[in-house]
């Protein structure tokens, strides 16, 4: 039987937070391209997107100590922090773009202020926090942070996490109010229905099961329709595959060079949810400790108020799972059938030199609840077991390659775009901080893929973002300019309030 074949410019694999933001730019800047999107579950951003799947930090590196570290002069190195909070700001610029020009709505319910914080105890954590805060404190990109060494301050601040404490060591805290909380499953959502609008075609319940380029240059795309129970076939000049831990799979069938040698390890997330409203009221921030030695990046715990469903949640964690799935709704042989030739002596490297990482995982899923609870108590030293319930969060894959710095087999902490050398496939591995970089991502994803197009797309990417070209931190002004409208236009605490502090 002869295969029939649906044209289209351009296929987006997986509805979640990077399909949405990439077809969005897209569909602004050039509205006539037909752009098809195919999804395995029956809703947008229900993956790694989803509001109980994503820690919804809006990464800016107020607070996560892990991008920031001290190097052997005791200076404090805080490169990374810059990149991620300018990949933030870019992302607050297009999502104001957005409401602006009314193609999103109701910003308050995807994101809202919050203060991020960062916590520590001992006094050689307290030094280099002290050491950090001053470095940071000078960088217009921070501007309005707090630090604190007074346990009378911080009662003020943290009143949850003082009460009952006994002060066997120092303590201090940084604080900032320009933070946020995100729910990137909402913002997803608000994305696609108004793609959808526009004519931009969601396919739910349709899992894509092969991708070859054919002899044209073109991808072909085989898709199922789990509904109905029937192959499809589907072609398009680029596609993009930002189906979460998925996409490694979908990658490795493509069979482009650019795919070889990469592998990819699953961590599963668990978080400590708190069920009485009373403890829920006693804390309002975003406060991130330091990962425990020995621990990977992903593990530094934190307690953090979140926003969902319109109700003020309180999380604890994360503490790390182990499951083969790639994905949540994944299968139990996705790390085994990951494994190819080309990536198989890549991944036994990994797996001897992080054996340290493998033992930390098996014992964190052994954890008890009353054990968990010991680690929660390090934050709230009063809290009550029955006060708390465990809730299984999203799957990661943290990529796995080798480079030229770590050798064969190097574990990645991030996110990775591959693409082919024609720019014709594109694909987003890997993990935080992800989603709060969405728009940073997907635009690398556009000049490395359309370089073509480019020139005749500059002017309309700095009408979506201004700052787009340009290196934030040489123009404090325009940081300033930047956060005060987009705070105002999407109901954020008045960031000329905090600027003025």
């Amino acid at each position: 039987m002869s295969k029939t074949y649906t044209k289209a410019d351009v296929i987006l694999i997986g509805a979640g937070i990077m399909s949405a933001t990439l077809g969005t730019l897209l569909k602004e800047l050039v509205p006539e391209w037909n752009i098809r999107v195919f999804e395995k579950l029956d809703s947008a951003g229900e993956e790694s997107s989803n509001v109980w799947n994503n820690a919804g930090t809006g990464h800016s590196a107020l607070c996560e100590l892990n991008y920031t570290h001290e190097k052997p002069d005791g200076s404090i190195d805080i490169s990374k922090a810059i990149k991620v909070n300018e990949q933030f700001q870019v992302s607050r610029q297009f999502w104001s773009y957005l409401v602006n020009n009314k193609r999103i709505d109701n910003p308050q319910e995807f994101i809202m202020s919050l203060p991020h914080m960062s916590l520590v105890q001992g006094e050689r954590n307290v030094e280099f926090l002290r050491k950090r805060f001053k470095t940071m404190a000078d960088n217009p990109l921070f501007e309005g942070m707090e630090f604190s060494d007074d346990p009378e301050q911080l009662k003020e601040w943290i009143p949850l996490i003082m009460k009952e404490r006994t002060m066997e060591e120092p303590i201090a805290a940084t604080k900032i109010d320009t933070g946020t909380d995100v729910n990137f499953g909402t913002l997803t959502r608000k994305m696609f229905r108004h793609l959808e609008s526009k004519g931009l075609e969601v396919n739910y319940k349709h899992s894509v099961e092969d991708i070859k380029q054919t002899s044209e240059g073109d991808w072909e795309v085989k898709v199922q329709d789990m509904e109905n129970e029937k192959i499809e076939y589907h072609t398009a000049n680029f596609v993009f595959i930002g189906g979460g831990g998925g996409s490694l799979h979908l990658l490795q069938k493509t069979g482009i060079p650019e795919s070889k040698h990469i592998g990819g390890f699953p961590v599963s997330g668990l978080f400590m949810v708190c069920n009485n409203p009373e403890v829920i009221e006693q804390h309002h921030a975003k406060v991130y400790g330091k990962a425990k030695v020995g621990a990977p990046p992903m593990s530094v715990p934190h307690l953090d108020t979140r926003f969902i469903d319109n109700k003020k949640s309180l999380l604890f964690g994360p503490f790390a799972g182990f499951s083969p799935k790639f994905l949540k709704t994944g299968s139990l042989l996705d790390l085994v059938t990951s494994v190819k030739q080309d990536n198989l002596a890549t991944m036994v490297a990994a797996g001897v030199k992080n054996a340290s990482l493998t033992k930390y995982l098996i014992e964190q899923v052994i954890l008890s609840k009353e054990k968990r609870m010991e680690e929660l108590r390090e934050f709230i030293p009063n809290a009550d077991s029955k006060d708390w319930d465990l809730v299984v969060a999203g799957q990661r894959v943290q990529v796995i390659k080798d480079t030229e710095n770590g050798g064969k087999g190097t574990l990645q902490f991030g996110t990775e775009v591959v693409t082919s050398a024609d720019g014709s496939i594109a694909a987003l591995l890997g993990a935080s901080p992800g989603a709060s970089t969405a728009v940073s991502v997907m635009l690398e994803v556009i000049e490395r893929c359309f370089p073509e197009h480019l020139k005749d797309w500059e002017s309309k990417i700095k009408e979506m973002i201004p700052s787009y070209g340009e290196a934030l931190l040489e123009k404090p002004e325009l940081i300033r300019e930047l956060q005060v409208s987009t705070g105002r236009t999407l109901g954020l605490a008045d960031a000329a309030v905090v600027h003025n502090k």
